[in-house]
């Protein structure tokens, strides 16, 4: 099975991460041959698809996942490992654009997403390394503005989680003399990645779910009453699919292509730094990211590597060399590690939205879809999965306040929305350099 090619990367092995090398044991699942039949078919074996695949086994419904490479093989089992709560989109930004009831929806379901994974991990016993707390990190003071704004504004809604750090008190938390200060989430947190989707696809199976690897899919006929998946050598006919590709659909939907558009960041995994360095860098073990536009982000590993990532490549290029992309920034964080040896470095595609708020819908009258997190799939992508499986199971009410949330396309069109979103990129990033 592993020779055959897929369309986006290689042969739909995972990419060599330090997730893959650390990854569970998982079994290869078989690919999809034949002609079959089910009430639901899943398209995507990412947190979208196993979170919506598993609300519904659940609650009895026979599912089946079509994946076109391995379970995780996207950004599910190749992100940071972040539980961040909140969209891209501030609330703030949110109540302009919809207004306050909207805000105030939106408000309801931030931290769910990671109240999930905890779930999950807790009732199926999922080895993934999980460790609490998020820490959001300044560097000017327009930035510890912003942050405590964001923690009041928060609280207004009664998510108070949140706690403001000063330079000497956010040392105790990060090592690192870059910052100005930062703010704390309490409810936040981290984890191995790819091993909660390991994890999950396991619990998936265990109900009774179906998983195909190694299945692209090459057409999607939603137009009908009982939609079908096809791939190259076989057929899913349902009477419902949930289309959860995000960044790895392609073009398969055209009626989606425009809404969403890949965009690649990086990580890489240092060798172990042993107990001792790593407490002296990370002493709280929280993971950290800080607000600019093109932020970093990094946390330490179950065997303390440090795990660094960041930047952003429009239109989901892979950059020439991550390795040095990154170390650069890393070193401006903690210069006590340059020249640390790099063990694994990597990227992979998120779906962005032009307005960086998470759309959901329906095309067709038995096709529904979720995807275009915009960095924050992690949690978003598990509170989707279960509005989508309340959305089949005959409960409207959540998934019709996302639907009715209008999208637009990017400017210019699929040919000029990548230098239109790096003429964006640039001048944010002109902002945080300036401390505007």
């Amino acid at each position: 099975m592993g020779s055959r090619s897929h369309p986006y990367s290689g042969d739909g092995n995972h990419t060599k991460s330090y997730y893959a090398a650390s990854a569970n044991p998982s079994p290869e699942r078989p690919e999809l041959v034949g002609d079959h039949h089910i009430d639901i078919c899943i398209v995507g074996a990412g947190y979208s698809g196993l979170s919506t695949g598993l609300h519904l086994v659940e609650k009895g419904y026979k599912v089946a996942i079509i994946e076109g490479a391995r379970v995780g093989w996207g950004a599910s089992g190749r992100n940071g490992g972040q539980i961040v709560n909140g969209l891209n989109a501030s609330l703030q930004t949110i109540k302009k654009r919809y207004g306050q009831d909207t805000a105030t929806f939106v408000a309801g379901l931030v931290q769910e997403g990671g109240e999930i994974i905890r779930e999950r991990i807790s009732t199926y016993n999922i080895q993934c390394d999980l460790k609490d707390k998020n820490i959001f990190t300044g560097l000017t003071s327009a930035h510890m503005k912003e942050l405590e704004e964001r923690m009041k504004l928060w609280a207004s809604y009664g998510l108070k989680n949140q706690e403001m750090l000063d330079k000497d008190q956010l040392r105790k938390y990060v090592n690192s003399d870059l910052y100005t200060g930062g703010m704390i989430d309490h409810s936040g947190g981290h984890m191995h990645p790819l091993n909660l989707a390991l994890g999950e696809a396991a619990a998936f199976e265990r109900n009774g779910g179906i998983i195909y690897e190694m299945s692209a899919v090459t057409d999607v006929d939603h137009k009908v009453t009982q939609p079908v998946v096809r791939t190259a050598r076989g057929s899913m006919t349902c009477k419902t699919l949930i289309l959860c590709g995000n960044a790895y659909l392609g073009h398969v939907v055209p009626t989606l292509t425009p809404r969403v558009m890949p965009v690649s960041t990086q990580v890489m995994a240092t060798e172990p730094l042993g107990e001792a360095r790593a407490r002296e860098l990370i002493p709280s073990d929280a993971c950290v990211e800080d607000i600019r536009y093109i932020l970093d982000y990094y946390r330490l590993s179950g065997d303390k590597r440090m795990l660094f990532g960041g930047g952003t490549v429009y239109g989901g290029a892979d950059p020439s060399n991550i390795k040095a992309k990154l170390q650069r920034n890393m070193d401006k964080v903690f210069p006590q590690l340059k020249g640390i040896k790099i063990d694994y470095a990597w990227s992979g595609n998120f779906a962005l939205s032009f307005s960086r708020v998470p759309q959901m819908g329906r095309i067709g009258g038995n096709t529904y879809f979720a995807h275009g997190y915009s960095g924050h799939g992690v949690t978003g992508s598990h509170t989707f999965g279960r509005i989508l499986a309340e959305a089949v199971h005959g409960d409207m009410t959540r998934f019709d306040v996302f639907a009715r949330v209008p999208w637009y396309p990017f400017p210019g069109g699929r040919m000029f929305r990548v230098p239109y979103s790096v003429m964006g990129s640039w001048w944010y990033s002109l902002r945080d350099k300036m401390g505007m």
